[in-house]
């Protein structure tokens, strides 16, 4: 069955970050993730996980200057340096967190851009991270995004990134497959799935094309919850979505799928 963790960043905006803890137990998750902790200190995050008895099970490693237009910077060519510090951080925030994957943003291609240079540092950074972030027993997961949201975005689709994990040679490298993007870019959503079952460390959830609720547009989220348990994926399920209004009373799918279950 299917594990569903709440989306902080995008989910019970209807309070601020701290209160979302409680507001996610409340609603019957017992995971959560959210995009970036580092905001707060890790012992004040890892103390509202505790107290609501939630598993943090993702966050992004710090993704340079988010405010200014950046989206990661593993694949910029001079920001190695900046790129292993953030790789530090994330992982003292992961070890007091408790958290057992981080997902590591790959930036955005500039114009004219050097597409080699921006691989081979891309590459580089995959690899050192991997390594940095294993010795700690962890997972290090990289994300195809679309291009209607994130416009030069450097990793665009499942082949793309499966190519680069392999090509890392890392064990703990894993794909974090979002449907949403997924359908967006190429479709075939099940078929891509199944073919890479054994590369995908983590899914991610919303309707698609207006990234709301997985209870309309053009997926068949019942379909593929059927598929994942079939399968037998074990991982979380992660609910980036925005809620079409008050987060609470968009739940009903995810009642709906309980009852289903009998949970």
């Amino acid at each position: 069955m299917p594990r569903f963790a709440a989306n902080l960043t995008m989910m019970f905006n209807e309070v601020p970050f701290p209160q979302r803890f409680a507001a996610a137990a409340q609603a019957g998750f017992k995971g959560v993730e959210f995009l970036f902790p580092y905001d707060h200190a890790p012992q004040e995050v890892a103390g509202w996980l505790r107290e609501h008895g939630l598993l943090n099970v993702l966050f992004n490693l710090p993704p340079g200057d988010w405010a200014a237009g950046e989206r990661g910077i593993a694949s910029l060519p001079g920001r190695e340096e900046e790129f292993r510090a953030g790789v530090a951080r994330a992982i003292e925030y992961a070890l007091a967190l408790g958290t057992p994957r981080v997902h590591m943003m790959a930036g955005l291609l500039p114009v004219g851009a050097d597409v080699k240079l921006h691989r081979a540092t891309y590459l580089a950074n995959l690899r050192y991270a991997a390594q940095a972030v294993g010795e700690h027993g962890l997972e290090l997961l990289i994300e195809p995004i679309n291009g209607r949201d994130m416009p030069g975005y450097f990793l665009v689709t499942q082949a793309q990134g499966h190519a680069l994990r392999l090509e890392s040679g890392a064990a703990n490298v894993k794909v974090q497959m979002d449907f949403y993007h997924t359908q967006i870019v190429e479709g075939d959503i099940a078929m891509t799935f199944k073919n890479n079952f054994d590369g995908i460390g983590h899914v991610q959830i919303a309707s698609v094309p207006a990234r709301n609720e997985p209870d309309d547009g053009e997926v068949n989220y019942p379909y593929l919850f059927k598929l994942l348990d079939d399968l037998g994926y074990e991982g979380w399920i992660g609910c980036e979505y925005r809620p079409r209004g008050r987060t609470q009373d968009g739940l009903g799918w995810l009642a709906a799928y309980n009852n289903k279950q009998g949970a």
